[in-house]
Formats: structure tokens, sequence, C-alpha cells
């Protein structure tokens, strides 16, 4: 999987409300780090939600199995 903190950077456009971007430089935030940021957060929760996704009939059915049968190796376990 690719880190996404390490690739090159890309100019692109973004449309914002002008309102919301005066008050943002007023307030000294950089706005290109903030909306890395925000996008990279967004990224890796849909990433998750569609890993959860494309793996939910399995999951169910580990879950059931362990429901069923106990964790694997449980009677070794000694704590």
């Amino acid at each position: 999987m690719t880190t996404l903190a390490n690739t090159p950077k890309k100019a692109t456009n973004i449309t914002l409300s002008s309102a919301v971007l005066t008050e943002a430089k007023a307030l000294g935030i950089n706005i290109s780090q903030s909306c890395e940021q925000f996008l990279r957060e967004l990224v890796r929760n849909e990433r998750e939600r569609r890993w959860q996704q494309d793996n939910a009939d399995f999951i169910a059915a580990y879950n059931q199995t362990v429901a069923d049968e106990g964790l694997p190796l449980d009677s070794w376990r000694w704590f």
C-alpha cells in the first residue's frame, strides 16, 4: 500500500466559500495543509469502510466460528 504522506505534491484548483477562505486566512490557517490533512483522513476512512465492506462475509463467518467453537488454540492459553 502506498503511503500518502511522502508522495510528491501537485498543484490543483478547488472552489471554496469566499467567507470561509477570508476567515481562514485572517486566522493564519494554512489552506493547502488543512485541505490535505482533511482529505488524507477522508481517504483513510473510505479505504477502511471499503475494506470492511469487501471483507464483511469473511468477518461474519469468522465471528460465527468463534461463537460456535471458541477461539482457535484457546485450550492452550494460560492467562
